[in-house]
């Protein structure tokens, strides 16, 4: 190794260290009555609306650059031979003004099966209780329902907005609600799936030493096509945070 290829390692070890002294790791895990993503249930092997499952990831920002990555896992029952979602994610947060930004790319990975695999770019601004999000879909499928692996559809550019409000309205409660809208890619809408939007209303309540119990309704329209998976549910999660 040459003395200019160490002078350069070294330089940015140095760079790198003040990143790495202030970083910040948090986890968190939680235990949920029913595990739904953008409305819909993620276990189809039980038909009551108890489908419990078991959740938990970490998040590591880098100090104050802006610069995160995380993990969060969860127990999941809708795809053959799997029981496992995980999530990897990293972006940059930053403000513009009195907006907090923030963009990133995640990907969403189905151990044992990996055609549900989908990844997606994603763009968040937050304004006092209000935030708004965009996720685009970057990968061939949308969790499988162009059946990419078996056909010439795909799932790419399907997108998906989210409007949130989180406030806190009485001593360690907040009220928590959001909708969403799907928008499917074209392949699969001309398979004859149609856009469809979910709602989540509910609030938590603050127990203490990071233990935090929420309860929400949360569910999604077009049940005569999706059939139950979109039913509203009543949820109740317990969460720790670390």
């Amino acid at each position: 190794m040459t003395r200019a290829t160490l002078k350069t390692l070294g330089i940015a070890l140095a760079a790198a260290l003040p990143l790495i002294a202030s970083a910040q790791l948090t986890a968190n895990v939680s235990l949920t009555s029913n595990y739904k993503f953008r409305g819909q249930d993620q276990d189809l092997g039980k038909t009551s609306g108890f489908k419990p499952a078991l959740q938990g990831g970490f998040d590591y920002a880098f100090g104050d650059s802006g610069f995160y990555v995380g993990n969060w896992n969860s127990s999941v029952n809708w795809l053959p031979r799997n029981s496992l979602e995980s999530d990897l994610y990293g972006g940059y947060k930053f403000k513009a003004g009195e907006v907090d930004l923030d963009v990133g790319l995640l990907a969403y990975i189905y151990s044992g099966n990996t055609s549900g695999n989908t990844t997606e770019l994603y763009g968040a601004a937050t304004y006092g209780p209000l935030t708004a999000k965009y996720s685009h879909t970057v990968s061939k499928d949308y969790f499988a329902y162009a059946g990419a692996t078996t056909s010439s559809r795909r799932g790419r550019n399907t997108g998906y907005l989210n409007l949130a409000y989180a406030q806190e309205v009485l001593p360690k409660v907040t009220l928590k609600t959001s909708v969403g809208f799907t928008q499917f890619s074209s392949d699969i809408k001309h398979a004859g799936v149609p856009n469809y939007i979910d709602y989540n209303l509910g609030a938590a309540y603050d127990l203490g030493d990071g233990v935090s119990l929420g309860g929400a309704v949360v569910g999604a329209n077009k049940q005569s096509f999706f059939g139950d998976i979109n039913k509203a549910r009543l949820i109740v999660t317990l969460t720790k945070t670390l």
